[in-house]
């Protein structure tokens, strides 16, 4: 078995739906921090969700992956409802996570951390482990293969015996994108992935987020405050602003709509006041 089992023969019709996504709302006490955001990602795409510091983004990924329970609103992949459903469950079911703040295994080396990911695909249950099973070393042993592969993906190959806290902060951030591949998913959801990269690291970054959806066949989903990664990377950009959809469309539509440039830079911004090299700067430190 081969971690690359999601590589497509045949890119599908674009109009195939992988998320689905409607009225999606959470409400912690008074504060509503999602209003009914509706969402369709179509399959093997890149897409963005942006807004400035505060706008509900990682609340709205947490409730996709199961960590919150949505107040109301549907989430369906592949056209299977994933409510009710506890984080694990949800990668089971095809939906892997990297977070905002890198949470890797620091005492583990890189192909250990990798090699947990891989876990909720393997056979072996605690019997097998507890016994050291036929089934539980046939697993290991795949763990081990798929997660050497995703090293050599991600192109940390090297450091496969480094321990994880040893490691650069790029490639930090490289590692748990291979630990979430190693699930073999349909959608990969990226939380600020190119936080505290230098514009080297960004552009290897885009190089591998584009490798992900066309050599993997997986479709990827960012939230992401570095503008100029998300309009040169992104196929479709959805901005949320206090909880709410705001605007979404292709990215030329999103960088030049009024509602946009104003939440992000205030009303000047949106009366033509600021250029749109400023507009971009503005963005991207938000």
């Amino acid at each position: 078995m081969t971690a690359i089992s999601n590589r497509a023969s045949a890119r599908p019709a674009p109009s195939s739906t992988i998320l689905s996504i409607k009225g999606l709302t959470k409400i912690f006490g008074g504060l509503t921090a999602v209003n009914s955001v509706d969402l369709e990602i179509p399959r093997q795409s890149i897409v963005s969700v942006i807004g400035p510091n505060g706008a509900g983004k990682t609340t709205f990924f947490n409730m996709i992956t199961g960590i919150y329970e949505p107040s109301s609103g549907s989430v369906d992949l592949d056209g299977v409802s994933l409510l009710g459903l506890r984080p694990d469950q949800v990668t089971s079911a095809g939906i892997a996570r990297t977070f905002q703040n890198i949470r890797l295994f620091a005492s583990m080396d890189s192909q250990e951390n990798v090699m947990v990911g891989r876990h909720s695909r393997l056979k072996a249950g605690y019997i097998d482990s507890l016994l050291r099973t036929k089934r539980f070393h046939e697993s290991e042993k795949e763990a081990e293969d798929v997660a050497n592969l995703m090293l050599e993906f991600v192109g940390l190959s090297r450091f496969r015996h480094e321990l994880a806290t040893n490691l650069p902060y790029g490639d930090q951030r490289k590692l748990e994108i291979a630990r979430a591949l190693a699930t073999s998913p349909k959608l990969v959801l990226l939380d600020e992935p190119a936080a505290g990269m230098n514009p080297r690291e960004t552009e290897e970054l885009k190089s591998l987020i584009r490798r992900i959806r066309d050599d993997l066949g997986v479709t990827v989903c960012l939230i992401e405050h570095d503008m100029r990664l998300v309009m040169t990377l992104s196929e479709y950009i959805t901005v949320l602003d206090y909880g709410s959809k705001i605007a979404e469309g292709l990215p030329h539509e999103v960088r030049n709509n009024p509602k946009v440039m104003e939440a992000y830079l205030g009303r000047g911004a949106a009366a033509g006041e600021y250029g749109k090299e400023e507009q971009l700067k503005g963005g991207a430190n938000a």
